[in-house]
C-alpha cells in the first residue's frame, strides 16, 4: 500500500514537473524543482501521510523500518525531478540516535514537524573518503566551540537551517578517532558559503569556510572524540537510499528503451527486433531484479540488528555501476535523441555517475567488501 501511494505521488506530482527541470538544466540553472514547487509537494506529501515515514513515532513519525523504505526510494529515484520527502532519513537517523533532550527539541521535533532542511559536512579539499586526512579542527573555548577549516561537496549547506559537521577535537588521535560531530546552524558566527560547485546531473554542492566558527557546546551530538559513529549510522541508511534511487532510475530507463525501441525502424526493421537491444533489455531486466532483491535483503538485515557493513558496500558498489550501465544502453539505443538535454537520461546517468563517489566511491567499498571477506594485509 505504501508503495502503491508513493508511486502516485510520483506519478501525479513529480512527473509534470519534468519538463520544467529539464529547461532549467539546458539553461544552466540546475536541474531542480523551484521554490515554489516545492511548498506544494511539502503541502501535499504531507496530506498523503508522507512524511517522517521512519521518524521516531514518539515525535511523530510512523517508525518503519529500513525495508519499507527501500521501495519508496526506488519509486522516489525514478524521476528527475528530485524530491526528498521530509525529514530526508540519513541525517533524521543521525538526530534520533544521538540527540539529548534539549537537542532533541531544538533539532530533532523541528525537523520531524516543520521540515527543516538539514546538510551534511564531512569532505574537504583535502580528505574525502579517507578521514584521516580531515584538518578541521574545533577547540571548545568557555562554553562554546570554535571551528576552523574548510568542508567541501555538501548538498544543501547554502539553504539547509543547520549543518551537521564533523571536525577533530583532539589532534593527536590518528584515524578516525578524536573527531566529533556538531550542529552548526546557517547562520553561525564564522560559517560561510563561500563557492558554488556544480555537478553533473543539474546538481550543485557547495564549498564553505569556517573562520572561527563559535558553536555552543551543547551543540555536541554525541559524545566528543565519536564523532564518527553518528556519522557511520548516517553513511549507512544514505547508502541505502542511494542504491534504491539506483534501481529507480534503472527501472526508469529501461522504460523508456523498451518504449522506444518496438517504434523505432532502422534498416527496415524496429530496434527491437535487433539482438544488441535485446540483450541490453534482457540484461537490465535481470541486474534490476537482482539489485532489487539485494536492497531488500540487506535493508531486512539491518532492520534485525545484523552486521551489514559488507553488505551495504555491495548494494552502493552494484546497484550504482549497474544503473550506470542501463542508462548508457538506453542513451545508445535512442541514438541522437538519447544523449539530448529533451530527454531525462543525461540528468539521471550524471545522477547515477555522482554516487558512484559520494558517500565513498565504489574502489573503496570494494575495500570494505575484500576486507571483511579475508585477511587483508594493513599498512
Amino acid at each position: 500500500m505504501l508503495e502503491d501511494l508513493v508511486q502516485r505521488f510520483v506519478r501525479d506530482e513529480l512527473m509534470p514537473l519534468e519538463t520544467g527541470v529539464l529547461e532549467r538544466d539546458a539553461k544552466g540553472q540546475g536541474g531542480y524543482i523551484t521554490p515554489g514547487e516545492k511548498a506544494r509537494l511539502d503541502t501535499v506529501s504531507k496530506d498523503m501521510g508522507l512524511w517522517a515515514l521512519d521518524a521516531p513515532e514518539d515525535v511523530g513519525g510512523m517508525g518503519l523500518p529500513h525495508v519499507a523504505l527501500v521501495g519508496v526510494n526506488i519509486a522516489m529515484g525514478s524521476t528527475v525531478a528530485k524530491y526528498n520527502l521530509p525529514p530526508d532519513s540519513p541525517n533524521l537517523k543521525m538526530l534520533a540516535g544521538y540527540c539529548d533532550e534539549r537537542q532533541r527539541a531544538e533539532y530533532l521535533v523541528p525537523h520531524i514537524e516543520q521540515g527543516t532542511l538539514s546538510a551534511i559536512g564531512i569532505s574537504e579539499p583535502g580528505a574525502g573518503a579517507d578521514p584521516s586526512g580531515m584538518s578541521t579542527k574545533a577547540v571548545l573555548k568557555g562554553d562554546k566551540w570554535i571551528i576552523n577549516g574548510r568542508k567541501i561537496w555538501i548538498t544543501s549547506a547554502k539553504e539547509a537551517d543547520f549543518t551537521i559537521l564533523l571536525a577533530r577535537t583532539d589532534p593527536e588521535a590518528k584515524g578516525s578517532s578524536g573527531m566529533s560531530c556538531f550542529l552548526v546552524d546557517r547562520d553561525a558566527p564564522g560559517f560561510n558559503v563561500v563557492k558554488q560547485v556544480p555537478m553533473l546531473g543539474g546538481e550543485y554542492t557547495y564549498e564553505i569556510a569556517l573562520e572561527d566558527c563559535e558553536v555552543e557546546d551543547w551543540k555536541l551530538l554525541g559524545s566528543e572524540g565519536d564523532g564518527f559513529a553518528p556519522m557511520q549510522l548516517r553513511l549507512g541508511t544514505r547508502r541505502m537510499q542511494m542504491a534504491a534511487w539506483c534501481i529507480g532510475a534503472a527501472e526508469r530507463a529501461l522504460s523508456i528503451m523498451t518504449e522506444h525501441a518496438p517504434q523505432r525502424v532502422t534498416f527496415g526493421q524496429p530496434l527491437s527486433s535487433r539482438q544488441a537491444v535485446q540483450w541490453w533489455v534482457a540484461d537490465a531486466k535481470m541486474k534490476i531484479h537482482a539489485a532489487r532483491l539485494m536492497a531488500y535483503d540487506c535493508a531486512w538485515k539491518l532492520d534485525e540488528g545484523r552486521d551489514v557493513r559488507s553488505e551495504i558496500s555491495m548494494i552502493k558498489v552494484y546497484c550504482s555501476e549497474m544503473a550506470q550501465e542501463v542508462i548508457d544502453n538506453a542513451m545508445q539505443c535512442l541514438g541522437g535523441m538519447g544523449v539530448t538535454k529533451e530527454m531525462p537520461l543525461h540528468i539521471l546517468a550524471g545522477r547515477v555517475r555522482n554516487m558512484r563517489i559520494y558517500d565513498g566511491p565504489s574502489e573503496v567499498h570494494r575495500m570494505v567488501i575484500a576486507r571483511n571477506s579475508m585477511d587483508v594485509p594493513r599498512r
